[in-house]
């Protein structure tokens, strides 16, 4: 296939950016004599201020620090750094920022520069400074981390949006205006989580990694459609995608591609998922500076305003008389009469559609899949892959697309279209001559504990919980961040920082967290906490399966008690990568069920259960049927539940040890103090008095009384305690703590989840 003028001008912008970073790195080699430039790049350049002069590149400075959505918050606030290292080849580690309050050291970070790249690009006539995928990973692995020109713009960012004006501008090197192409791939949920029980897990991770691979087609689609490089991509993950392209004078191109796009969906997915696409015009002098948020808002605000009347172009298609059959034991769908069993290999399996039974058998595989291949051939010659996925957009031959699925790293393929590298930064496989520089990473959030079948049954997950001592159910979580649409309209405002480079950063930071780190994070949790976190246990908690992580929330399944646990762990990871701002946090929801109770409910459970995070002003975990603020949980706090008044009050009472849940269930929990069933029974009734008479003090607006009125049942709960227990002395602060106030909003919690620990059935 012959090279677009466009994937010319991105080649030319990537290769003067890897000679930049090798200059800074004080390497030998200099291939700056080879590059030419044209009127695109040289505009390009212009427009982003990057000219390629070493001395800009510098120390990264965390950009989450210029968030700012409260203009009360403080901004003298300590600067953070970024480490200087590169992504490893694979299971990366959370890199998180340095808070020493200056600039790291170059000087090593330089020298690794030069030890690891010198040997690919040191041939400058090699056919790996003609290959645009090398270049960017190169510029990912190693750029990630510094900055260029500005303390906080990452030097790959700069790079991969210079590449992207210059390939809109090869098309019209004199354009006034680029267009923003943004799309949403709604109604993923709705796909996703109504399945039933059998085989779920299996179907559930494989559903979430079709919905993946359908917005890595769409976006490959539009490329295609408009003649772009990958590297015009600013984002796409968790359904949203947006392409920075030549000026759109019309919108025949997308129009008919968003149609044909949809019908394909709606016969595919049965008008559960709809893709709502649009562009909005900017000025190519926005590019760099604020001016740049008013297409990206108004873009948003176009798709909104699609996704509130879905498939009003596919109508005809929507009005179908649709015969009825018996609906499928999986989804429930009932327009197909082609049901066979979920699982041949078993006799009393569900009856289920085609696409369930797609999905069952891509989950028998997934937990082996390192690489895919897109082609228009259903068969690749000489190459046995373990899966194959098709889409068929439309009626044409060329609307055929198939991913072969394979289990190595480097496949052996002729003229491959374009190989997909799970979670992969090696430069040995990007340079691979059988890919003719056709790759591209592909981020996954894809942790899993290996079972019987590849992936750990909702059974297995519960009996692992069982055979710890605890009680036998299975965890759900779900969490996403906070204001997240606010954070990229808004964040960087007050601080004036918006410009497109730097919302290119953001979304990448936030992909990197949920889709790469956190895998990290299940695989090898000693490795990839910051110091000093608060926790239950400090083993290691691998039996989770992540059914869907996304550019910014959740889905994890596991045993339950390291399902709780792991939320903690995310969410003070989390904090640390995005520099303790207090304008970037997470809400989270966890539901615990049963081994048969059904999916799609514990999904709705957990999500309800997130919805009331949010409802408590955000930054908040909804578990055990109750909801606290992080903080709470974790114990990291004052009273944060109460009234101002109440506060007020209650300072008047003597401080204590320990306050909020975690801290008492940790100390509780221990095998040095042994208490009875009986106590955690009354503690629970205890907390029921509590509430009752709180509920009466506020209708009789008796402060003072609803605080102390439980004290006594709870005194005397408390020396119905052994002697020994009561005689501990790492009991006393507990005693005192239990007895104080400020912690009867927590005692619900604190005894059932100490019930739940210590009950096997």
């Amino acid at each position: 296939m012959q090279t677009s003028n466009s994937e010319k001008a991105a080649l030319r912008i990537a290769q003067e950016a890897v000679a930049t970073l090798l200059r800074w790195a004080e390497s030998p080699i200099n291939f700056t004599e080879y590059i030419s430039d044209s009127d695109c790049t040289e505009r390009a350049k212009k427009l982003l201020s990057f000219d390629a002069q070493s001395s800009k590149i510098g120390a990264l400075q965390l950009l989450f620090d210029e968030v700012k959505l409260r203009h009360d918050r403080n901004q003298n606030r300590v600067k953070h750094w970024c480490q200087m290292q590169e992504i490893p080849d694979s299971d990366p580690m959370v890199p998180y920022p340095l808070q020493d309050g200056y600039p790291p050291d170059p000087t090593a970070y330089k020298k690794r520069v030069r030890e690891k790249l010198d040997p690919h690009l040191k041939d400058t006539q090699s056919s790996n400074w003609q290959n645009l995928s090398l270049l960017s990973l190169i510029l990912e692995k190693y750029g990630f981390c510094l900055n260029y020109d500005s303390e906080n713009v990452a030097f790959v960012d700069i790079a991969r949006i210079t590449g992207a004006v210059a390939a809109a501008l090869a098309q019209n090197p004199s354009a006034e205006y680029f267009s923003l192409v943004a799309g949403d791939l709604s109604g993923i949920q709705s796909f996703i989580y109504t399945i039933s029980t059998d085989g779920a897990l299996k179907s559930l991770r494989a559903r979430s990694f079709y919905l993946e691979l359908v917005t890595e087609e769409i976006v490959q689609q539009l490329l295609d459609t408009l003649d772009l490089p990958r590297t015009s991509v600013i984002y796409a993950g968790g359904g949203n995608l947006y392409i920075l392209t030549p000026f759109q004078e019309n919108k025949e191109k997308i129009n008919n591609l968003q149609e044909r796009l949809n019908r394909w969906l709606l016969k595919e997915f049965q008008g559960k998922v709809f893709l709502a696409l649009d562009y909005e015009n900017l000025q190519c002098e926005w590019v760099s500076g604020s001016d740049f948020k008013q297409s990206w808002n108004q873009a948003i605000k176009k798709i909104n305003a699609q996704k509130q009347r879905k498939f009003n172009h596919q109508l005809d298609q929507l009005l179908e008389i649709q015969e009825s059959y018996t609906p499928c034991k999986v989804c429930h769908r009932d327009d197909t009469e082609d049901l066979k069993l979920l699982n041949p290999n078993e006799a009393d399996s569900s009856l289920a559609c085609p696409t369930c039974r797609a999905m069952f058998n891509l989950g028998g595989v997934l937990f082996k899949i390192n690489s895919l291949v897109r082609s228009h051939h259903p068969k690749l010659q000489d190459s046995q892959p373990l899966h194959t996925i098709n889409f068929q957009i439309g009626d044409r031959p060329e609307d055929y697309i198939y991913y072969h699925l394979f289990e190595g790293r480097k496949p052996i393929i002729d003229q491959p279209e374009l190989v997909l590298l799970i979670n992969n930064w090696s430069i040995n496989d990007y340079s691979f001559s059988r890919f003719e520089g056709k790759t591209l990473p592909w981020l996954l959030g894809n942790y899993f504990q290996q079972g019987e079948e590849g992936y750990m049954r909702a059974g297995e997950f519960a009996e692992i919980s069982q055979k710890a001592g605890c009680i036998s159910r299975v965890g759900y979580l779900r969490m996403d961040v906070d204001n997240l649409g606010q954070i990229f309209a808004k964040g960087l405002e007050q601080t004036n920082n918006y410009s497109l480079p730097r919302v290119a950063g953001l979304s990448r930071q936030m992909s990197y967290f949920f889709k790469t780190y956190l895998n990290g994070l299940a695989k090898s949790r000693s490795d990839n906490l910051p110091k000093n976190i608060q926790c239950l246990h400090n083993s290691e908690r691998p039996h989770l399966l992540f059914i869907y992580a996304g550019g910014d929330d959740l889905f994890v399944v596991g045993a339950w008690h390291e399902v709780v646990e792991f939320s903690f762990d995310v969410y003070q990871a989390f904090r640390c990568y995005t520099g303790y701002n207090p304008d970037i946090t997470l809400s989270a929801g966890i539901s615990l069920a049963p081994i048969k109770y059904p999916l799609y409910q514990s999904a709705d459970d957990s999500g309800d259960a997130e919805q009331k995070a949010k409802s408590n002003g955000r930054d908040s975990l909804g578990l055990f049927g109750q909801v606290f603020k992080w903080d709470a949980w974790l114990g990291n706090s004052e009273q944060l539940m109460l009234s101002h008044e109440d506060r007020d009050y209650l300072d008047k009472v003597e401080n204590v040890p320990l306050q909020g849940v975690l801290p008492f269930v940790r100390r509780l929990n221990q095998p040095s103090i042994e208490y009875s069933q009986s106590f955690i029974r009354n503690l629970l009734i205890v907390a029921q008095l509590r509430e009752q008479k709180i509920k009466e003090a506020e209708e009789e607006k008796k402060r003072d009384i609803s605080y102390f009125l439980h004290l006594p049942k709870l005194a005397y709960a408390l020396s119905r305690l052994p002697k020994q227990v009561q005689e501990n002395p790492e009991f006393k602060p507990i005693r005192q703590s239990l007895m104080s106030p400020r912690n009867s909003p927590y005692f619900r919690a604190i005894a059932t989840w100490l019930e739940l620990l210590n009950r096997e059935s």
